[in-house]
C-alpha cells in the first residue's frame, strides 16, 4: 500500500540505509539523556532500541524509486512498539517525545547531504520523513491505547471479584472502616470522573486531542491500581485478624529471596537516583520458613525505604545470629521517623510525613502493619531505629526453623 505521493529520492534512500545504525545509536543515547523520558532510565539499550531499525528500513523504501513503499513494516513495528511501551510503563508524552527525537536524529545525520540539494529536494525529503514518522506515531498510540484499555478492563474485573471479600471487612473496628472509606473515596472519584470524560470523548465524531485522552486513560489505570492495592492490603490485614493467614514453611534459600527482592526494587531505586547496597556475607544459606511471606516482608520494607528516601542509598543486610536465629535489616538514608511516632508505626493506616514531603500516591498506610503481623506469624520480631533527617532501619529477627507445632 502506497501512502506517500511525493517523488522519491533514491540516493537519500541509500544514504539512510548506510547510516541507519548511526541514527539508531544516537537516538538511543538521546532517549537516555532526555530528562522528559524518565521511564527509560531503568531499561537496557536493547529494550529502548526496539523497532526503530525497522522504521528506518521502511523509510528507506519510501525514499527509493525501485521498491514499493513499505508502510506495512511501519504499521507492524509501531503497533508492537506501542504495546511494549505500555508494558514498560511509559506515559504517552514520553512516547511522543521518543518520536520527536527520532525525527530530529534522522535530519541531523542526513543534514550534511541535504544542504547540498535544492530547496525543493530538501522540502520533499523532510515531508517524506515526517509522513513516515507521523504514521509510526499514529500506529504506536493505537496499540498503546488498546493495551491500556485491556489493562483497565482487567482491573475492573478484579475490583468486581474482590467486592464480596470487601463486604466481609465489617468486623474491623469503626475507626479503621472510617479511614478506609476516606482512602477509597479519592481513587473512586477519579476513576469515575475520568471514565465518564473519556467515554464522552469517544462518542464524539473526532477526538481532537489524542494526548489528553491518553492521559485520562493513564489516570484511570493509575487510580484503579491504587484502589486495588488498597483493597488487597486491607483484605490481607483482615485475614490475619481472622486467623486465616496460612503459612507454608519449606527449606528456603535466603540469598535467592534477597536477590529477587533487589531485582524488584532496583528499577524504582534507579529512577530515584538511589543506590541499592547488599550485605549478605554472613547470611544463613538456608532456613525453614514460608518463602513467599519472607519475600513479602522484604518487598514491603525495601519499597517503603525507596519511597521515603530522596537521596543516598538503601541497604539490605542479612546476618546469622546464633544456632537458632537470624536477622535481616533494611536501612535507608531517608526522612526518618520521630521518636514520638515510632510506637504507632505498625498500626493500620498510620502515616507520618514532614510538612515538606508530599503524601505518596502509592502508599496505603497498611504495608508496615501487614509486615508486623507476618513477622509475628513467622515467629519472629521486628524493631525500628530511626532519626529524623538521617534515616531508618527496620530489623527483623526470625528463627532458622519455624516450629510447625505452633502453627495449628
Amino acid at each position: 500500500m502506497t501512502l506517500f505521493q511525493l517523488s522519491p529520492i533514491p540516493d537519500l534512500s541509500q544514504l539512510l540505509t548506510e547510516r541507519s545504525h548511526i541514527i539508531t545509536e544516537q537516538w538511543v543515547e538521546a532517549v537516555f539523556q532526555d530528562k522528559q523520558i524518565k521511564s527509560a532510565d531503568p531499561l537496557s539499550p536493547t529494550a529502548i532500541r526496539d523497532h526503530i531499525p525497522h522504521i528506518l528500513a521502511a523509510l528507506a523504501t519510501v525514499l527509493a524509486e525501485t521498491q514499493a513503499n513499505d508502510i506495512t513494516t511501519v504499521v507492524k513495528a509501531s503497533l508492537e512498539h506501542g504495546a511494549l511501551r505500555a508494558d514498560q510503563g511509559f506515559d504517552p508524552t514520553e512516547i511522543a517525545r521518543e518520536y520527536h527525537l527520532l525525527r530530529t536524529k534522522i535530519i541531523q545525520v542526513l543534514r550534511a547531504d541535504l544542504v547540498k540539494r535544492t530547496a525543493e529536494e530538501v522540502l520533499r525529503a523532510v515531508m517524506l520523513i515526517d509522513a513516515v514518522v507521523d504514521s509510526a506515531i499514529a500506529q504506536c498510540f493505537k496499540s498503546y491505547v488498546g493495551e491500556r484499555l485491556q489493562e483497565l478492563d482487567k482491573l475492573r474485573g478484579q475490583l468486581i471479584l474482590t467486592k464480596q471479600e470487601l463486604d466481609r471487612l465489617v468486623h474491623s473496628n469503626q475507626e479503621n472502616l472510617s479511614v478506609l472509606a476516606h482512602e477509597l473515596k479519592t481513587p473512586l472519584t477519579s476513576i469515575i470522573g475520568y471514565s465518564e470524560l473519556f467515554l464522552r470523548q469517544q462518542r464524539q465524531p473526532v477526538v481532537r486531542d489524542n494526548l489528553n485522552s491518553l492521559e485520562h486513560i493513564e489516570r484511570v489505570v493509575r487510580n484503579s491500581r491504587q484502589l486495588l492495592r488498597l483493597i488487597n492490603d486491607t483484605l490481607e490485614l483482615s485475614r490475619y485478624e481472622a486467623g486465616q493467614m496460612a503459612l507454608r514453611p519449606e527449606p528456603t534459600d535466603v540469598q535467592s529471596i534477597i536477590h529477587t527482592v533487589v531485582e524488584v526494587i532496583q528499577p524504582l531505586a534507579a529512577a530515584n537516583g538511589l543506590q541499592v547496597i547488599l550485605d549478605e556475607q554472613q547470611s544463613p544459606d538456608q532456613v525453614i520458613t514460608d518463602p513467599l511471606r519472607l519475600q513479602q516482608i522484604l518487598v514491603n520494607l525495601a519499597s517503603n525505604a525507596v519511597r521515603y528516601t530522596r537521596t543516598g542509598s538503601i541497604t539490605i543486610q542479612s546476618r546469622l545470629l546464633s544456632d537458632h536465629w537470624w536477622s535481616i535489616a533494611v536501612s535507608d538514608t531517608g526522612i526518618g521517623i520521630a521518636a514520638a511516632d515510632q510506637a504507632r508505626i505498625f498500626e493500620p493506616f498510620f502515616q507520618v510525613l514532614p510538612t515538606d514531603f508530599e503524601r505518596l500516591p502509592n502508599s496505603t498506610g497498611l504495608g508496615l502493619a501487614i509486615v508486623a503481623r507476618i513477622v509475628k506469624l513467622l515467629q519472629g520480631e521486628i524493631s525500628l531505629t530511626s532519626e529524623v533527617g538521617v534515616g531508618s532501619t527496620f530489623t527483623v529477627v526470625l528463627p532458622l526453623e519455624i516450629q510447625t507445632a505452633s502453627l495449628g
